[in-house]
């Protein structure tokens, strides 16, 4: 099937999950994951609609992304891979949103390199909910220091959590999993109560998994092979 049509389909299956479980289809975003992807594919998605995308690597996302965003107008450019301090200077200039934030040293180099930005530059929290070998947050305390530190930075601005929940084909692991993001969000509204935090963003939901994560309250889906094939 070619990206169009994979698109359709996939847009078919997020509605009968919206469907299922009483939510409105605008309140999800669906991203394309390029990463691996030639340019030719992330344009045929984007004449099928498709505005926001993911990169894992800040390398490969500047060489794909910095001339075809001039002419393709309202492409959104999210970072999900991990991310080195020594590549925070160029994710702050070439990404809308970092996705991956996972410890306090990361914001404070981002902070370095956004001070001169018109507008903050988003972030979400990556709360780790499935293997040791993935990178985020395990607990809370690390969290609330974390965001003390980014809400005493003008130049950043937190927009919710991501998870990347475990590799099975078991609902129940994988339900406890968006589950435990969602728990994670609730304390940290607690914590943080002001109106002008923004914990809105849920991106949690890949490929595999993507159905359930709507039905647990997913807002940001990160999708690649449903969208683009398997790599090779």
């Amino acid at each position: 099937m070619s990206i169009a049509k994979n698109i359709e389909a996939l847009e078919e299956r997020i509605a009968q999950a919206c469907l299922r479980c009483g939510r409105k289809r605008e309140e999800i975003t669906l991203m394309g994951v390029t990463k691996f992807q030639p340019v030719e594919a992330v344009d045929e998605a984007w004449k099928a609609g498709l505005r926001c995308f993911g990169e894992s690597r800040v390398q490969e996302a500047a060489a794909k992304f910095e001339d075809f965003r001039e002419q393709h107008p309202n492409t959104e450019l999210h970072l999900i891979g991990a991310l080195q301090r020594n590549k925070a200077k160029l994710a702050a200039s070439l990404f809308d949103c970092i996705d991956c934030l996972d410890r306090e040293s990361l914001a404070a180099e981002l902070a370095k390199h956004t001070s001169a930005r018109g507008s903050p530059l988003p972030l979400l929290l990556e709360f780790r909910t499935g293997e040791d070998s993935k990178s985020g947050f395990t607990g809370l305390d690390d969290i609330f220091k974390t965001v003390d530190f980014i809400l005493a930075c003008p130049s950043l601005s937190i927009r919710g959590l991501m998870t990347i929940a475990p590799n099975t084909s078991d609902e129940g692991v994988l339900r406890s999993a968006f589950r435990s993001l969602v728990k994670v969000r609730q304390e940290l509204e607690r914590r943080f109560p002001a109106e002008s935090r923004d914990w809105s963003c849920l991106s949690m939901g890949m490929s595999g998994d993507f159905e359930t994560a709507i039905e647990e309250g997913s807002t940001l889906l990160r999708i690649g092979s449903a969208i683009f094939g398997e790599r090779i």
